[in-house]
C-alpha cells in the first residue's frame, strides 16, 4: 500500500521569478482587492511605475510626468534619462535587475529591491515599455510576463521612459481604478516633490510648498495656529494643533508614503516631544503635548529597510537617535524663532494639561458609580471569545449595538453564544460632536458602550472584531446610526479607520407564497421578488427589528450576514461633515435640508 503525502525528489518544485510573483502575489503587493481600498493591489502596480519616474526626478532628471487610466489600461510617461537601451527587457522582467544598487546613479531611491516593475510586468495581462535616449528607442511588449515582441529604431521624442499596462483580470478579478484614491497618491507624489508636475487626465497636480501644502491641504479640521516647518537635505516636517483628540501623521521615506509609519515617525514623535519640554524648561507628557496634532515628517535616507515590499513601514532602528536629535533641536529653534505661534502651542498643551486632571476626577467618578451599580455592564449580553484574546485573535467575534428591548430579544434568542455579543441601547444616544472628552464619563449610556468595547485606554484593546450598528431603518433608527458613528468618529476614529465598525443590513420586505419566501433589502429586490413568485403573493414590510422573528433572524446574523463597512477614506473631511451635520443648527443645513426633501410615497399612503 501507498504511503500517502511522500517526501520524495519529485515534489522539490523550483519556480521561475514570473511564476513565484503570479503564484505568491500577496509577498510583492500585498491585497488584491478590486479597488475600492486604497492600498489595493491595483495601486500598487500604479506607484511601482511612478516611483521609477520620480526617481528620475529627484537624481535631477525630468520635471514632469505624464499618466493617463482609461479603461483599466495605465500610461506613465517620464522625461528622465531613459532606461539603458540595451537592458530595456532586463530592467522589467528580470528579478535584481536595475540600476536602484548603484550610488553613482541613484542616491535617495524609493525602489531598492529591483523587483517593482517587474512584479508589474508579471501581473499585467499587457504591458509595454519604450526607453528613448539620444535619438533612439528601444521597446519591448509582454503578455502575463512573457516576452513577445521587441523594435528597436530612431526617434525624435525627448529622452525618458513610456511604460503601459493593464492589470491582469486572472490576478484582479473585476477591478476598477477609483479617482480618489489615484489623485491622493498623486497628490502626495506632489507634496513632496516640490517643482515636480504630475498631468493626469487632463489634470495637473504639483506642489510649491511640499509639506506645508499636505498639513494645509489634507484636513479641514480648525488648525489653531500657522504650521511650524522645517526643511533641510535630507529631514523635513510641519505640525501644527488642532481641535481633535487624536494625533494625525503623514509620514514619508524617499518620497514613499508610509501610512503604518516605523522609525522615522515613532522618532519624530519623540523629538518632538522633547523640543517642546526643552523649550518650555517643563516635563509634559506626551499625550498632553500630542493631543490634536497634526504633523507630517518627510525623511531622504540611503539604504531603507521596509518591513513589506509595499514599503508600508519604516524599519531602520539606526536612524532613531539622529532623527530624535536634529527634530528635537529644529523645534527648539521653531519655537524661540515664532513667538505668536510657541504661545498657542504652550497654550494649547496647557489646557490639554489642566482639562486631563480634571478628567481624571470625573474618570474617578464614573468608575465608583459604575461599580456601585453593577460589577459588569447591565446593558452587554457578552459572548465567551473576544477579538486579540490572548494568543488567539478571533477574527468572527461581533457585538451587535442594538435599539431598545423588543430588537435585543431577536437578536439574543438566536444569536451565537460564542462569538456574538449584544448591547442594548435604552434610547437615543447623547449627540456628542460639540462635547469634549468629560461627556464620556459623564454620560452613562456612552460610558457603559466604552466600557463594553474595552476602548477607553486604546482602540488596541478592543474587544471584538467587528462592532455592528443593528438599528430600524425608520427614521429614529437612522438617527440613532448617525448618533453611533458621530461618537465613534469623535473619539474612537482609529476603530472606523481599521474597519471595525459595520452596519447590519437587514430585510425591508418579506415577500412570499405557499411554496417560496423571498427576503428583499430594498424596493427594487422585492419588485423582483413580486414578479417571480407572481400570483398569489403577499407583501410584508418589516419596520422594526423587532417585527423580525428569531427563526428569521437567524438567518440574517449567520453566514449570510450582509454588512456594510463604515468607510472614512478621504479622512481630511471628517469635521466639516461632522459638524454641518451633527453639529449645532444652523440655516445653513436647515436650507440644505428643506432643498434635497425627498418624501417617501408609501409613509404617505
Amino acid at each position: 500500500m501507498a504511503k500517502k503525502h511522500e517526501y520524495t525528489d519529485d515534489k522539490i518544485k523550483t519556480l521561475s521569478s514570473l511564476e513565484h510573483i503570479r503564484l505568491r502575489t500577496g509577498m510583492y503587493i500585498g491585497r488584491t482587492g478590486t479597488g475600492v481600498h486604497y492600498d489595493d493591489g491595483i495601486y500598487i502596480l500604479l506607484k511601482e511605475v511612478i516611483d521609477n519616474a520620480v526617481d528620475e526626478f529627484i537624481m535631477g532628471h525630468g520635471k514632469k510626468i505624464d499618466i493617463a487610466i482609461k479603461d483599466n489600461e495605465v500610461r506613465i510617461r517620464d522625461y528622465g534619462r531613459g532606461i539603458p537601451l540595451g537592458k530595456v527587457v532586463d530592467c522589467v522582467s528580470k528579478i535584481n535587475t536595475g540600476a536602484k544598487y548603484n550610488d553613482e546613479v541613484f542616491q535617495f531611491s524609493v525602489g531598492l529591491n529591483g523587483v517593482g516593475t517587474k512584479a508589474v510586468n508579471a501581473l499585467s495581462s499587457q504591458f509595454r515599455v519604450s526607453s528613448k535616449r539620444e535619438g533612439k528607442f528601444a521597446q519591448a511588449e509582454f503578455t502575463h510576463g512573457e516576452l513577445v515582441k521587441q523594435k528597436k529604431g530612431k526617434t525624435s521624442e525627448p529622452n525618458g521612459t513610456f511604460v503601459s499596462f493593464v492589470p491582469d483580470p486572472k490576478i484582479f478579478a473585476k477591478y476598477t481604478f477609483q479617482e480618489e484614491h489615484v489623485e491622493r497618491r498623486l497628490r502626495f507624489y506632489a507634496y513632496l516633490n516640490a517643482g515636480l508636475r504630475i498631468n493626469y487626465n487632463g489634470r495637473r497636480f504639483e506642489s510649491a510648498g511640499g509639506i506645508m501644502d499636505l498639513i494645509e491641504d489634507e484636513t479641514s479640521f480648525e488648525k489653531l495656529y500657522k504650521p511650524l516647518h522645517f526643511k533641510d537635505a535630507t529631514l523635513e516636517f510641519a505640525f501644527t494643533h488642532t481641535n481633535r483628540f487624536s494625533e494625525d501623521y503623514y509620514s514619508f521615506v524617499n518620497g514613499q508614503y508610509t501610512n503604518d509609519g516605523g522609525t522615522h515617525l515613532s522618532a519624530f514623535r519623540e523629538g518632538l516631544l522633547r523640543g517642546v519640554n526643552d523649550f518650555a524648561k517643563k516635563k509634559f507628557s506626551g499625550d498632553d503635548v500630542r493631543e490634536g496634532l497634526l504633523g507630517a515628517i518627510a525623511i531622504r535616507l540611503k539604504d531603507p529597510i521596509f518591513e513589506s515590499q509595499t514599503k508600508n513601514k519604516l524599519g531602520n532602528t539606526d536612524i532613531r537617535s539622529d532623527i530624535v536629535g536634529r527634530v528635537q533641536a529644529a523645534v527648539i529653534k521653531l519655537l524661540h524663532s515664532n513667538k505668536p505661534q510657541a504661545d498657542k502651542v504652550m497654550n494649547k498643551i496647557l489646557e490639554t494639561e489642566k482639562f486631563r486632571k480634571e478628567l481624571n476626577a470625573v474618570k474617578k467618578l464614573a468608575r465608583e458609580r459604575s461599580k456601585a451599580i453593577s460589577i459588569r455592564v447591565p446593558q452587554l449580553r457578552d459572548c465567551k471569545k473576544h477579538f486579540k484574546q490572548g494568543k488567539d485573535q478571533n477574527d468572527n467575534t461581533m457585538i451587535f449595538i442594538t435599539e431598545g428591548q423588543s430588537a435585543a430579544g431577536s437578536l439574543v434568542s438566536c444569536r451565537d453564544v460564542n462569538t456574538q455579543a449584544i448591547y442594548t441601547l435604552k434610547g437615543k444616544p447623547l449627540n456628542v460632536c460639540d462635547l469634549k472628552k468629560d461627556a464620556l464619563y459623564k454620560n452613562e449610556e456612552i460610558f457603559n458602550l466604552m466600557k463594553s468595547l474595552d476602548v477607553e485606554d486604546s482602540i488596541d484593546y478592543l474587544r471584538y472584531n467587528h462592532v455592528i450598528l443593528a438599528t430600524d431603518a425608520d427614521v429614529d433608527g437612522l438617527h440613532i446610526r448617525n448618533l453611533l458613528i458621530t461618537f465613534f468618529l469623535r473619539f474612537f476614529e482609529g476603530l472606523v479607520g481599521r474597519g471595525h465598525l459595520k452596519i447590519l443590513e437587514t430585510p425591508l420586505f418579506r415577500v412570499r407564497n405557499k411554496k417560496e419566501t423571498l427576503y428583499c433589502y430594498s424596493e427594487k429586490e422585492r419588485d423582483e421578488a413580486i414578479k417571480k413568485l407572481g400570483r398569489g403573493h403577499e407583501v410584508t414590510r418589516f419596520k422594526g427589528l423587532g417585527e423580525i422573528s428569531p427563526s428569521e433572524f437567524k438567518a440574517f446574523i449567520g453566514q449570510t450576514m450582509r454588512l456594510t463597512p463604515v468607510d472614512i477614506e478621504g479622512e481630511h473631511s471628517i469635521g466639516e461633515t461632522l459638524g454641518f451635520y451633527m453639529g449645532k443648527n444652523t440655516q445653513e443645513r436647515r436650507s440644505y435640508i428643506m432643498d434635497n426633501l425627498v418624501i417617501d410615497e408609501e409613509i404617505l399612503v
